[in-house]
């Protein structure tokens, strides 16, 4: 396993405006200006956390998808968004991992919040995802999904782990600020895996305001980097594959973990 280099862009959404926001992104991702393996961008990305499925949700060959497989490809990297998708009546808050010969992976948001009704319009995923990217084995989440350790909860076996990153991709509200940064932490801690949550800024067209605080943390907690609150940011950063090894050989917590399934 090598390095992972992962970008992280935070940036305000237009509201259920999908060509001007493919537009920011496309000049967004225009100023990453060293070599990146992955790169990851706020949950709903093309049109805000809205739950107006007619106006905002695609096909999987709409025009968010035809966008990520372009400039996956341009940049050479994979590139992690979610997007609101129609299947016949079924709708879903899809992630969407993007490699740069064109094929991808899919999750679907578990679990899916009741202080909104997106839990009444959207259907919730029922499979967990580990993606692979450069040896990296990469678990993924969306939003409301940081809440639940279960859903999250990294495996040991014969000295294998589940997972090495926990990619989370948001619309947290700034209230609930210190909750996203807190639970960021945790999961690196409990799960001994680097994190890396990114959250977009700005008012939604609810009047909600969201202050990005986007990171990324090591397996022991510890914040390598932290996007300025309201700001917006394209910054990448390095996860060492060495220094995950060396912590996860010297404190062996994966070998008491408790083993379940859900």
């Amino acid at each position: 396993m090598q390095d992972l280099r992962v970008t992280l862009i935070q940036t305000n959404l237009f509201w259920e405006d999908v060509q001007e926001n493919l537009g920011h992104f496309d000049q967004l991702l225009d100023r990453i200006s060293v070599p990146t393996d992955l790169i990851l961008l706020p949950e709903t990305f093309s049109t805000g956390f809205s739950i107006n499925t007619t106006a905002c949700a695609e096909p999987m060959d709409g025009p968010s998808m035809q966008f990520l497989r372009l400039k996956a490809r341009e940049k050479n990297a994979v590139i992690m968004a979610t997007l609101l998708v129609c299947e016949g009546t079924d709708c879903y808050n899809r992630l969407v991992c993007m490699h740069p010969e064109g094929n991808f992976e899919t999750y679907d948001k578990r679990h899916l919040s009741r202080l909104s009704e997106e839990y009444r319009i959207f259907n919730r995923g029922h499979q967990k995802q580990v993606v692979e990217v450069k040896g990296w084995k990469i678990s993924t989440v969306i939003c409301f999904d940081l809440r639940f350790p279960v859903w999250i909860k990294n495996n040991w076996h014969d000295g294998n782990y589940g997972y090495d990153l926990l990619v989370c991709l948001a619309n947290w509200p700034a209230s609930r600020a210190h909750v996203w940064k807190t639970l960021l932490a945790a999961r690196a801690i409990e799960n001994q895996s680097f994190v890396a949550g990114v959250n977009r800024t700005g008012n939604d067209g609810f009047g909600t305001w969201h202050s990005g605080d986007s990171m990324a943390i090591d397996a022991k907690g510890k914040v390598i980097f932290a996007a300025g609150e309201g700001a917006e940011v394209v910054e990448t950063v390095t996860f060492s594959a060495g220094d995950l090894a060396q912590f996860r050989n010297s404190f062996t917590i994966g070998m008491d973990w408790d083993h379940f399934t859900l």
